[in-house]
């Protein structure tokens, strides 16, 4: 088998897992409290990340880590996952996740936006209509099917799910600085989140209760499929392929797939301006791409 076809086979089981992640996270909020699944769901994708480091026999590189490379993911820790998916969590357990998910699908828009006052990158008129376009996507995606009385019915769950597409560029700014290995990067983010998400549940004095069969087994799928494996089999794609911008155009596919799963499984009725919302947001992303200006050295 060639190298490209490999990496279609990849990157398409990574977008097939990643479709399947909203229907997860729902499934997960109708019994666990946000704050519990993250912390179970980060200690189960750092024994996960712990056995590929094992496999794949990467341990030395641990020996040769700095002070500065442990307090970088110590701080990057904090944003991702334990900012970022308190933030997601939250959001799905407050919205319908046909909202939260395109909302959180924001990042590279808000990518370029940040990239301004942290990176001194000048923006262009074509990445202001591409913002604009995005935006305007978001107004469609946040109006729940109602544009003639259009009100925002749940504001928190909005915020979040849009401040955690902020959390996200920012964590892809610093982190893409950071060249420690993927794998090493990733088992040391969960680690860090899950060490975080156990001192807030018990300074909060919400300590986890322990799941029951059928709650272990989303846990460890969500722990598996989205903070674990899937990235990395995203990884391969991109070393494998000839093309990173066709496997990187691939993703895009990720949000309307969900679409499907979210209605035949969750059962929600699927708004026509979240569709539209979609489209909206992905073209801005396109154009947005087609326009790269931002470059992280």
């Amino acid at each position: 088998m060639q190298d490209q076809q490999k990496a279609t086979i990849y990157v398409l089981t990574a977008i097939f897992f990643w479709s399947t992640i909203a229907t997860a996270f729902k499934i997960a909020l109708r019994t666990i409290n946000y704050m519990h699944l993250l912390l179970y769901t980060s200690i189960i994708s750092s024994l996960i990340l712990f056995i590929i480091i094992l496999i794949e026999k990467k341990l030395f590189i641990f020996k040769k880590l700095h002070l500065k490379d442990i307090r970088n993911m110590a701080l990057l820790g904090i944003l991702n996952p334990f900012i970022y998916y308190l933030f997601i969590f939250k959001s799905y357990a407050v919205l319908e996740a046909q909202i939260a998910q395109p909302l959180n699908y924001t990042w590279p828009i808000m990518l370029v936006i940040l990239s301004i006052p942290i990176l001194k990158q000048k923006i262009s008129l074509k990445s202001l209509f591409a913002i604009l376009i995005s935006f305007s996507g978001v107004f469609f995606i946040s109006s729940t099917g109602n544009l003639s009385d259009y009100k925002i019915t749940e504001p928190l769950g909005v915020s979040l799910a849009l401040g955690s597409s902020v959390i996200w560029a920012l964590f892809w700014i610093y982190n893409s600085k950071n060249k420690l290995d993927e794998t090493i990067k990733l088992f040391l983010n969960c680690m860090f989140g899950f060490l975080y998400t156990l001192i807030f549940c018990l300074v909060l004095k919400n300590p986890p209760k322990l799941p029951d069969f059928n709650e272990s087994f989303i846990l460890v799928y969500i722990g598996l499929f989205e903070m674990g494996i899937t990235f990395l089999f995203w990884l391969k794609a991109m070393q494998l392929t000839q093309s990173t911008a066709r496997i990187g155009n691939y993703v895009f596919l990720s949000p309307f797939i969900s679409l499907v799963f979210l209605h035949y499984i969750i059962g929600e009725n699927i708004y026509f301006t979240t569709i539209i919302g979609l489209i909206l947001i992905v073209a801005g992303i396109l154009i947005q791409n087609l326009n790269n200006r931002v470059k992280l050295k």
